[in-house]
Formats: C-alpha cells, structure tokens, sequence
C-alpha cells in the first residue's frame, strides 16, 4: 500500500475556497455504538485529538473500539470552508480533509496508543490521498489541541519514519499542526460503518508496526 506516487493537488488557499454557511449540521445527541454523546463540552479529565486518514468512515471505527476512548465523530478539519458539506468537501474546494475527532481517557489509554492506530492503519507518505482516493480530502492530518500534544505527534512521526525508512518505503507526508477550526461532518456519516457493517473501508494494517 505505500509508496503511490501520483501527485494530485495541494490544499486549496484560503481565497479559493467556497464560502460555506453559517449554520452546523445537526448531528445526534448520542453515539451510535457506544451512547456516549457525540457533542461536547466533555468532561474534564477527557481530552481530545483530530486524525485525517483518508475516508472517515473506516478511520472512526478503528478508534471507537479501542478501550478508553469516550467518543469518536466523523468530522471536516483543516480547512478554510465554515460548515462544509461533504459534496463541496469531496471537491477538494474548501481546505479541509475527512477527519476523526476522537475523545480519549488519558487514565485509560496513551496519545501513543492512539498514534499507533493511526500510523499503521493508513499509508502516511501518499501524498495528498489514500489509495484510490485522490485528493486534499483524503490527505493524511494529525490536529492537535496543546503544544504537547504537537510534540509528540512530531516525536510519534520520527519514530514512525525510522521504520519506514528501514523497511524501504518514503517520506511521511502527514500534516501535524493545531487544530483550529473543525466541523462535525452530516449525521449519516457518524458511525457509518456501525449503521452500514458492509458499507466501503479502504484500510488496514500497512506493513509496517510502529512498535
């Protein structure tokens, strides 16, 4: 799976992106796997992490299974667009890339438990896609909210990239940087995979352990 080298086009500027809306979609109280609720404010001992890994749909549900996590919601991040839908999304004309917010117990489970889900389940060095799936809107994001958080994103893809190189594969291409401004993506997104188990996956384990 790694090492495509098809170069689609970068990340839209800001003065190129649609307008958007100023309204949220609407999306259920509760998640559909779990019941935990989907929106915040969380609790305070909860923290959190946005993860672009290609299509959301099967990234969510690798992380809604791990132990410790709250919650999870497929959601727009890193873009420029206000309340994107996911039709101008898959057009690559608003900034932001299909993202999982993942709400996690630090008591529970580890940032790094959570990157190795992440790294290993995606292919970080295509740049801008996954797979089949071209585009800005796929690309590979890591979100962070604290400066600490951003570090060890930077110290998880360093180690990650020592792998890669020994085992002959590229550069890792993922975006790491704050969060900023993220929209939850249409309701009928949140937990797709649950609500449709037969429903399009492009990922799995990707040859390389990060640990």
């Amino acid at each position: 799976m790694f090492g495509l080298n098809r170069k689609p086009a970068g990340i839209p500027a800001p003065e190129d992106c649609l307008p958007g809306r100023s309204m949220a979609v609407a999306v259920s109280d509760a998640h559909f796997v779990n019941g935990n609720p989907l929106v915040g404010p969380f609790a305070d001992h909860l923290d959190s992490i946005v993860f672009g890994m290609g299509c959301f749909w099967g990234a969510e549900r690798f992380f809604w299974q791990m132990d410790g996590v709250f919650t999870t919601a497929a959601a727009y991040a890193g873009g420029t667009t206000p309340n994107p839908t996911y039709e101008e999304t898959c057009i690559s004309m608003t900034g932001h890339t299909e993202a999982v917010l993942v709400v996690f117990d630090p008591g529970s489970v580890s940032l790094d438990d959570l990157f190795k889900v992440f790294w290993e389940n995606h292919d970080p060095t295509q740049y801008m896609g996954q797979g089949n799936d071209q585009g800005s809107q796929y690309r590979s994001g890591i979100y962070t909210n604290s400066d600490e958080q951003t570090a060890s994103a930077k110290a998880s893809a360093e180690v990650y990239q020592a792998k890669l190189t020994e085992g002959g594969f590229g550069e890792i291409t993922t975006e790491i940087a704050p969060l900023g401004a993220w929209f939850y993506a249409e309701d009928y997104h949140q937990q797709y995979l649950a609500k449709n188990p037969g429903g399009y996956c492009n990922h799995g384990f990707c040859q390389i352990a990060y640990n």
